[in-house]
């Protein structure tokens, strides 16, 4: 009972802190919310009459937001709540766009209504982040990137217009290969740690699969799919690819070579007579189906689980 009561207790101070941490969600006092303070009197003017005039020709609301940092929150998690605080779009028709900036970390994003991501779709909102925004705010210029970025937005739900480069992209992607993913857009420490998860446990099998006789051969075909697809979000397609060719040549090339080894030749004879052999503390058994590992503990176990995301539009950083 009083371990219950000391973890709930501990949760609760987890929750608490976490929400004092999080960026605060402002007031909606206008369709252009500078809090932090880049834009000129001149551009928040502009900007509020061409969002007004796009929501009397079309019933869209769209707002822009600035705050100078979110605290450590991800901009995703805050341009949601701010968009679930504000209700931004009609009631049945969430057609509502937000443009949230935070110039001290980098970071802004375009969040999407459901009834407005079939025509501002999470690609072209992406586009417009990578294509119109980022170039000038790299150049400090906030008030020509947030202004261009709100244009190619109405000129897109208006007219139909693509952003800047995004036709001359999918020329590129249709002559190439006809499956195009852009370089992971996320900051480089979350790159860094999601990389040492993903390497870590994939990298692991692999270490795995090279040292063990016979059985190995099985992972070497089993993580292949993981090779080529999960390095995707940590290094791009390119680097992905270089990745994927030096597993499936390294791999071969390392079982060879430690096939010559006294301990990799024992452990093969040993699975072959008993069945079972001891690799690195490790207890390898063929099992009559191919092979197994076993620490000799009889806890731990390995499993992924599910998830869900809600909201569409896309992220970027400069």
């Amino acid at each position: 009972m009083r371990t219950a009561l000391r973890n709930a207790l501990l949760a609760a101070l987890l929750l608490t802190t976490a929400m004092a941490a999080a960026a605060v969600v402002p007031f909606l006092t206008g369709r252009v919310t500078d809090n932090a303070e880049v834009l000129s009197e001149g551009t928040r003017r502009s900007l509020t009459v061409l969002l007004k005039a796009h929501e009397d020709s079309t019933g869209n609301q769209i707002a822009v937001l600035t705050v100078p940092t979110l605290d450590g929150e991800g901009i995703e998690e805050y341009a949601l709540r701010v968009f679930e605080a504000w209700k931004l779009g009609q009631k049945g028709k969430d057609n509502g766009v937000l443009v949230v900036v935070a110039p001290n970390d980098r970071r802004m994003r375009i969040e999407v209504g459901y009834g407005l991501e079939g025509t501002l779709t999470d690609s072209l909102a992406g586009s417009i982040i990578r294509n119109v925004m980022t170039p000038r705010f790299k150049a400090g210029d906030y008030n020509s990137g947030v202004e261009a970025g709100v244009k190619a937005i109405l000129d897109l739900l208006e007219k139909g217009e693509k952003p800047v480069g995004e036709d001359s992209a999918g020329q590129a992607t249709s002559t190439s290969s006809g499956f195009h993913i852009d370089k992971p857009d996320m900051p480089i420490i979350e790159r860094i740690l999601i990389g040492a998860f993903v390497f870590g446990i994939i990298g692991l099998f692999t270490a795995m699969g090279i040292v063990t006789p016979g059985a190995g051969w099985f992972l070497y075909f089993f993580l292949i799919p993981f090779w080529a697809m999960f390095p995707i979000i940590i290094v791009g397609t390119t680097g992905a690819l270089t990745l994927l060719i030096t597993y499936l040549i390294g791999f071969p090339i390392a079982k060879l070579v430690l096939g010559n080894a006294a301990w990799y030749k024992k452990a093969r004879e040993d699975l072959r007579t008993k069945g079972h052999a001891s690799i690195g503390g490790f207890m390898v058994s063929s099992g009559g189906s191919g092979g197994g590992w076993s620490s000799g503990s009889s806890g731990g176990g390995f499993s992924g689980g599910g998830g869900s995301s809600g909201g569409g539009g896309a992220s970027g950083s400069w």
